[in-house]
């Protein structure tokens, strides 16, 4: 059941149903599947006005509604990042208050303009702070190819949300896995662009030193390819066009890594799926070239410290910018400001030395290999409650997150873009996922490669989209 936010669109532009009746379902989806937990805030009427205006805009300037990817396709924003003009974002935490809402970012704009139609907010643990989707405020997201475990974080709501076909396609974030940790527990599709394609603006200001970008949990490559092209636009920047960039028609060197160290173990069957996605590419006559975790163990280890000491800055700058009542906080959001208060001048700065050492360690990797393929997640998804926030110790969580994800952070902290895909299920029926990187600038040649994975049909969506006609 592979059915796509592309297969929606082309639905309403076919006049099989309208927007409103599409979003209507969403909402009855949405309603209908309340205990996942995957909507933190939904604003009904919101949803409906949206779906009306582009049915009006179908009937009356067709041409206008036809160059919109996503015209009156139903879609939800998260809670943390945009912000999305009237849907007030809290960051999954009491220290805000749902009320009135910023106007739209570019990105917002973006979306908008691409023919989305927004009603909602999707759960997010406070402050973006786990892979899991669980914050004290509520709601507790779960999983919907099996609520015992968890959809991942931050963007954990939205892959729910996804996954359940409450919506075929939801915005996310990722400053630390928090877009393809959730894609990979769901069985979705998730990318992290280059640092820089998507817009940051209009209020940009150098948030969490670059690490985080914003695009969405998707169903299918195609629609990934769709609202990535879609949201970065013009805003590339120095990085390629996707006509300017190999097609993937030529013979690639993929490195292939299958070792995540001692430490940090990956099972086995998860390996198995990386190794059987580099079997396939070599059988078209790509040139595999196999990495050794000698080569990633120190830039994984610089990029968790600097995700640490990041995050928790920025946490405790913007507590102090906004004058937040910090006592109302969870209380591992309380020790990660007071990690990033504690943090001495000379400490930051060597992180972000560190930073640009990985990028630069990276690239040497780029100079033998035109991609990589590796491990997303080293298990299954975990439990509900294996990433509690009712404790102090930093070091334990973050410990527990990246044994979860080991290869994560890598790309945030690097600025390289990854994607990661769902390539076979194990034996509970749980997906499989695969994580590729290319090179700055290279999400085409990412787009081309998983486009080739997906096409061997080995992961199968459970449910179908809301109101998509059979």
């Amino acid at each position: 059941m592979q059915s796509d936010a592309t297969d929606l669109a082309a639905a309403i532009r076919h006049g099989k149903l309208s927007a409103a009746e599409a979003m209507q379902a969403s909402l009855e989806a949405a309603a209908r599947q309340a205990a996942l937990g995957a909507l933190a805030y939904l604003d009904a009427a919101m949803g409906l006005a949206s779906a009306d205006d582009r049915d009006r805009e179908r009937r009356s300037a067709p041409d206008r509604f036809s160059i919109r990817p996503f015209a009156g396709v139903p879609s939800l924003a998260k809670d943390l990042g945009g912000p999305f003009a009237g849907l007030p974002v809290t960051a999954g935490s009491r220290l805000f208050e749902r009320k009135g809402g910023e106007a739209d970012s570019d990105l917002a704009a973006r979306f908008r303009d691409a023919g989305f139609c927004l009603f909602g907010l999707t759960t997010s643990p406070e402050f973006g702070l786990s892979l899991a989707s669980e914050p004290a405020i509520g709601p507790l997201c779960r999983n919907p190819l099996d609520p015992a475990r968890t959809a991942g974080g931050s963007s954990g709501g939205a892959a729910a949300a996804v996954a359940a076909g409450i919506v075929a396609i939801a915005h996310a974030t990722d400053a630390g896995g928090s877009i393809r940790v959730p894609a990979a527990c769901c069985g979705l599709v998730g990318m992290k662009p280059t640092r820089g394609a998507i817009p940051g603006g209009p209020s940009f200001g150098n948030h969490l030193a670059g690490i985080a970008s914003e695009l969405a949990v998707c169903r299918s490559v195609r629609d990934t390819a769709l609202i990535f092209d879609g949201l970065a636009g013009d805003s590339r920047g120095p990085f390629p066009d996707p006509s300017s960039v190999d097609s993937n028609d030529g013979r690639l060197r993929a490195g292939l890594l299958v070792d995540t160290g001692p430490v940090y173990p990956t099972e086995g069957d998860r390996l198995a799926a990386v190794e059987d996605a580099a079997r396939a590419l070599e059988n078209d006559g790509h040139l595999i070239v196999p990495l050794s975790w000698a080569e990633f163990e120190g830039s994984v280890t610089s990029s968790g410290r600097a995700f640490a000491d990041i995050v928790s800055a920025n946490l405790a700058a913007l507590i102090e910018a906004a004058a937040l009542d910090e006592s109302r906080a969870e209380p591992l959001t309380q020790a990660f400001a007071a990690r990033g208060r504690g943090l001495s001048v000379t400490s930051l700065w060597n992180t972000l030395n560190e930073a640009v050492l990985v990028s630069h360690k990276l690239w040497t990797l780029f100079d033998k290999v035109d991609c990589i393929l590796m491990p997303m997640l080293s298990s299954a998804p975990l439990a509900i409650g294996s990433f509690p926030s009712d404790h102090t110790d930093t070091d334990l969580h973050l410990e527990r997150m990246t044994a979860f994800a080991p290869l994560a952070c890598l790309a945030n902290i690097s600025g390289f873009p990854a994607l990661t895909l769902p390539f076979g299920q194990d034996e509970h029926a749980l997906p499989l996922p695969v994580q590729i990187m290319a090179p700055m600038g290279h999400e085409p040649r990412l787009l081309s490669l998983a486009a080739r994975l997906e096409s061997e049909g080995r992961w199968q969506h459970r449910f179908p989209v809301a109101g998509l006609p059979s």
